[in-house]
């Protein structure tokens, strides 16, 4: 078999880690581009509540998958797989290095290894699961999982609609469980994977994450919104940051009750983030404060 001679560095770890300025360094050190794998960032109308790099990080380094869609696009990891191995195979052509970085871990595993392979979704089935969460809410869907698909149900991050839809869509369309279709045999990738691990200990994480949320709501992030309340329904604005400000708007809550609730569910998304990423046994953990030095050198050796 001929060896791979082409290497794809993945970056991991909890938000607010320091993802976005190794990768840069990266870049630059190995001369090529980023491609983002955090899904949050994905989305034009989503800017200051997602983290995206700043205009000044962007323009340091080629980026791809930054703010590439709409909020209303019908958009999937199953696309950003097949668009992200199109880049990569692209890249490859006349670089020998690439940079992966997001902390969404099943976009990663995407690249890496491959996804199950789903049947497709007629529309009736999509629209009726739609229906169903708009007007009975998520439990409705939760209870529905539990009764198909108890295996999954254990699994699953109860409280992720988008999770939730799409193991009941591919339950009803196929007449199987959702698990049956896991751990699928994978496609074989052209390009080697190595994983680096940024961590550092709960309490620096959680420090981080208070002064990043502190630093969105002073670049504008409750106005950004208040923008975005309109379209409150979408998948895409179902995520920590904006839903808490959503209930602020509705009365539910104080301003600063919401802050609070952002900060304690950006906690919680770091801790789901690190017992994803802690699964891999292939990922290099390194503390988030090591010389970058040192994080080229084992690159380089691998």
């Amino acid at each position: 078999m001929k060896a791979k001679e082409s290497t794809l560095i993945c970056i991991v770890g909890p938000t607010a880690i320091g993802k976005t300025n190794l990768s840069i360094e990266l870049a630059n050190c190995f001369s090529t581009e980023i491609l983002s794998a955090d899904s949050r960032q994905f989305f034009k109308e989503m800017e200051i509540g997602t983290a995206v790099p700043s205009q000044n990080e962007l323009s340091q380094a080629k980026h791809r998958f930054i703010q590439h869609i709409s909020i209303k696009a019908d958009y999937n990891v199953g696309q950003f797989e097949k668009e992200a191995i199109e880049v990569l195979e692209a890249i490859f052509k006349t670089r020998s290095r690439a940079i992966l970085v997001g902390g969404s871990g099943l976009y990663q595993k995407a690249v890496t290894e491959g996804l199950d392979l789903f049947p497709e979704i007629p529309l009736d089935i999509r629209l009726s699961i739609e229906n169903l969460l708009n007007s009975e809410g998520l439990g409705a869907l939760q209870s529905m999982l539990k009764k198909k698909d108890p295996e999954y149900y254990k699994q699953i991050e109860l409280s992720n609609p988008r999770r939730l839809t799409r193991a009941l869509e591919v339950i009803e369309a196929s007449g199987k469980p959702y698990s049956t279709f896991l751990n699928q045999a994978k496609p074989e990738r052209s390009f080697n994977s190595i994983k680096i691990g940024l961590d550092a200990p709960r309490e620096i994480i959680y420090s981080r994450i208070e002064k990043r949320v502190d630093k969105m709501i002073a670049n504008g992030l409750v106005e950004e919104a208040e923008s975005l309340y309109p379209f409150k329904h979408l998948n895409a604005l179902q995520t920590v940051g904006y839903k808490e400000l959503f209930s602020h708007f509705e009365g539910k809550v104080t301003k600063a009750e919401a802050i609070s609730e952002i900060k304690k569910n950006t906690r919680r998304f770091a801790k789901r983030q690190l017992t994803w990423f802690k699964k891999d046994p292939q990922i290099k953990w390194f503390h988030y404060e090591t010389s970058r030095e040192n994080i080229i050198s084992y690159i380089k050796k691998n």
